[in-house]
């Protein structure tokens, strides 16, 4: 293995927690609600559901192979050729969600906090400080994630606790007044980002100690992350209404604008800057990892390391073109995404299990 490092179980459900909140806890409330309207998070909790599937399938196909990754028993599914075909289409959905992550918060830090920084400074920044990541490997992502988990709750706490007294329930009615295509629509945006994303958890699951008991640790901290994700949804709906919501490209960074304390508490935003620069730095490290792990297991290398220094100048640029600017963006993650993510977080991953199991049979 090129990873000789191990995380626990509980390690794993960190990751899978932070990685489900990750970019989705900005953007995906506003692309549901432009959908969904009020009904929105109830087009979150279906999806949620429907998640949890893809969990299962994902858990099955690790399952079968529980010592090795999915560019290892790609090839030992599909073939040779096919299987490393296979893996190098992997290898540039990985670069790519890494390049949009990276987007995200360029877009996030330009448009909200500095507007006049290059947005390629903030871009070569933040990726020093992920190859750097990346490199110390994966036993030392999953302790930084147990360190930091604690902070993140306490934050997600502060927010919804005094975001309360701002919730007007007459927001969510009419209840149910999105039609059953327009509530399925809605919940595709969550599947989308981030349930399908959650196949990059087929790299890591190998070096989860005790592999035949780390199913709970996955299933449970995809669940958690996409209730929490429901939560946040539901409370941009009560306090700015499905409206402003659908409108806004970061609903729940200005949601944070509203609490309010007497005249001592007021204006903690930063909490949700806090809360989503933690988790994106976990979801973009891993992805950056797995792009880098698993390229030098196609190229035959002993190390993913020296990998690391070019694939980020690779993402760095693909951010760059990826889209052109905000309003793309949303079109691109509300029509174009989901379809293309289902390629490889549904399509493959159940071809090669369906595969496998005929050819055990």
């Amino acid at each position: 293995m090129l990873e000789n490092g191990q995380i626990s179980r509980q390690q794993l459900f960190i990751l899978v927690f932070l990685f489900s909140l990750g970019s989705a806890i900005l953007i995906v409330p506003s692309a549901m609600a432009l959908t969904s309207k009020q009904d929105s998070w109830i087009s979150a909790l279906l999806g949620v559901l429907l998640g949890m599937l893809l969990l299962v399938l994902y858990h099955s196909l690790g399952k079968s192979f529980p010592n090795q990754n999915l560019v290892q028993y790609s090839e030992i599914i599909a073939g040779k050729f096919v299987g490393r075909l296979i893996s190098f289409l992997y290898l540039t959905f990985f670069l790519l969600l890494s390049a949009l992550v990276l987007r995200n918060i360029g877009d996030f830090m330009t448009t909200i906090v500095m507007p006049e920084t290059p947005i390629q400074a903030i871009f070569i920044l933040f990726m020093v400080i992920i190859v750097m990541g990346a490199g110390l490997g994966l036993e030392v992502i999953g302790r930084a994630a147990e360190i930091f988990l604690p902070w993140i709750l306490l934050l997600l706490f502060i927010l919804i606790v005094f975001i309360m007294p701002q919730m007007e329930m007459n927001r969510l009615y009419p209840i149910f007044e999105a039609s059953v295509k327009e509530m399925i629509k809605g919940s595709l945006t969550i599947l989308g980002i981030p349930y399908l994303e959650l196949v990059i958890f087929l790299m890591i699951l190998p070096y989860v100690r005790r592999t035949n008991k780390r199913g709970n640790a996955f299933l449970w901290g995809g669940f958690l992350g996409g209730l929490v994700l429901s939560i946040i949804t539901l409370l941009c709906i009560l306090v700015l209404g499905w409206d402003f919501t659908s409108r806004h490209s970061f609903p729940s960074y200005t949601l944070a604008k509203k609490i309010q304390v007497g005249e001592f508490l007021q204006r903690i935003e930063v909490m949700m800057a806090v809360i989503w620069f933690l988790t994106i730095f976990f979801k973009l490290v891993l992805c950056f990892y797995a792009a880098g792990l698993g390229l030098a297991q196609l190229l035959r290398l002993q190390t993913y390391r020296p990998l690391l220094p070019p694939l980020a100048l690779i993402t760095v640029v693909l951010a760059l073109i990826v889209y052109p600017n905000n309003v793309y963006f949303r079109s691109f993650a509300s029509q174009t995404w989901f379809s293309y993510a289902l390629i490889f977080g549904f399509i493959i991953p159940i071809t090669l299990l369906a595969i496998h199991k005929l050819k055990k049979n």
